[in-house]
């Protein structure tokens, strides 16, 4: 429903026992799983347990599995299942206790309509263990885009998701079993780059930033209206909804700095808001291009990138002000090898960038941003990079595989065939490292 009503109800109705009938179902889950609500932005990833994925990009927002192993090459002898899917899709996986879950597609065989399926797969076996369908209309999108482009999100024992057809944007509630919680119709939405917008929990509330289209729009777009929107995980009631500027979407998932909600995009920049009412407290402009990375806070520092496809791509890193009346500032920036799509990964005071054309980048975001190492990878990049253990790993579009110190150096790197593309960014929990490689899932167990 329209989030013009912000305190009306969700829906439950019998439109939910239809898309059951309708769904393709697995086997039915035994136990439910909780997870914390997301830690700190600038909490230690050491602090973090690795028993759990639970967001995009990880469970500090940082990529970093605080722990772990990861062999320096492995090849396809090596997964401990692979379970196959739909078709390729650039969304994430996440995992929480023993089920993992992504978006996939499909198409009903009575009418040939196409579906956006929400997925949960046993982490232990690869067994698909349910899947729900729900109607999609298909829409224009960048051709690396794809319609299962978002990454669901898992707290207390639900799983929450966000997607956007030609008809409408739409976020919805599930628990572990598989069964319909709540949805909520966020109204039309206008992207020519086509939907990607990622649900996080902070502060026990459910974010999404809608943000949309109204600039440079093509003759079949209607301008879009942003917005910052926070929900009642539990109900699906709306808190609070926070307009913000339009100009085209950007794609980052919000985070926090422990304090107030910080969010990145080109309209605004990058910005803080109070978590409690939603209110805009500070915002600095300093991008120019879409930001579809996810900002990053690393002590009184936000971490933002934006770019295109035609270059021109750079990192912003903003100083968070220490009260209401101080200002923010831009304290450095990089415009050498900067991120457009992936975003960093972050490790003690090391930074790790890797750039869209492929070339790897660690800086020291304590020193000004200090360019500790580059190195050129090659081909072209879309997943973002992640830590595990002592180990970074970046997987490029044609599925290369890069496995190089978490370091100050990156001596030793090896890279390697995946054997299919890759555009999602791996997930960790439990010693399992799951890839979604090609129209496949693929679960490497590393202990």
């Amino acid at each position: 429903m329209p989030t013009s009503a912000p305190h009306n109800k969700p829906h439950v109705s019998s439109h939910w026992a239809t898309l059951i009938r309708r769904a393709i179902l697995g086997g039915c889950v035994v136990a439910s799983t909780s997870s914390m609500s997301v830690a700190s932005a600038n909490e230690p990833a050491s602090a973090v347990s690795t028993s759990s994925w639970t967001q995009f990009h990880g469970p500090n927002s940082y990529g970093d599995a605080g722990s772990g192993t990861l062999p320096s090459t492995w090849s396809e002898d090596d997964y401990a299942w692979k379970t196959k899917l739909n078709a390729r899709h650039v969304g994430s996986p996440v995992v929480a206790g023993n089920q993992v879950f992504l978006l996939d597609t499909a198409t009903d065989p009575a009418d040939k309509s196409m579906k956006l399926d929400l997925v949960s797969i046993d982490a232990s076996t690869g067994d698909v263990l349910w899947r729900r369908s729900h109607p999609f209309e298909e829409r224009h999108r960048h051709s690396r885009n794809t319609a299962a482009s978002s990454t669901p999100v898992v707290h207390e024992g639900h799983v929450y998701f966000a997607y956007g057809d030609a008809n409408h944007a739409e976020l919805l509630a599930y628990d572990m079993k598989g069964e319909p919680v709540w949805s909520r119709d966020l109204g039309p939405w206008s992207g020519v780059h086509g939907f990607g917008a990622s649900p996080v929990v902070i502060d026990s509330k459910l974010l999404l930033f809608n943000d949309q289209q109204s600039k440079s729009l093509e003759a079949w777009q209607t301008p879009g209206k942003s917005s910052m929107l926070a929900f009642n995980p539990k109900t699906g009631e709306t808190i609070w909804e926070t307009p913000v500027t339009s100009t085209r979407p950007s794609y980052g998932v919000p985070t926090t700095d422990g304090k107030q909600l910080i969010c990145a995009s080109t309209g605004d920049g990058v910005f803080g808001l109070d978590p409690e009412t939603g209110k805009m407290l500070w915002s600095l402009k300093v991008f120019n291009k879409r930001c579809c990375s996810s900002p990053l806070v690393v002590g009184d520092l936000v971490i933002g990138t934006c770019g295109s496809g035609g270059g021109g791509n750079y990192l912003s890193a903003v100083r968070i002000p220490k009260s209401a009346s101080d200002q923010p500032t831009e304290a450095f920036r990089i415009t050498t090898a900067a991120p457009y799509v992936p975003t960093p990964a972050v490790k003690d005071n090391l930074m790790f960038l890797i750039s869209d054309n492929g070339i790897a980048t660690c800086i020291d975001w304590q020193d000004d941003g200090k360019k500790v190492w580059n190195k050129r990878l090659g081909g072209n990049f879309g997943a973002s990079p992640i830590i595990i253990g002592d180990q970074l790993l970046a997987i490029s579009l044609d599925g290369t595989a890069h496995v190089m110190p978490a370091g100050d150096s990156p001596s030793g790197a090896k890279s390697f065939d995946l054997g299919g593309p890759v555009g999602a960014t791996p997930a960790f929990a439990e010693g399992r490292l799951f890839v979604r490689i090609n129209d496949e899932l693929c679960c490497l167990k590393t202990k």
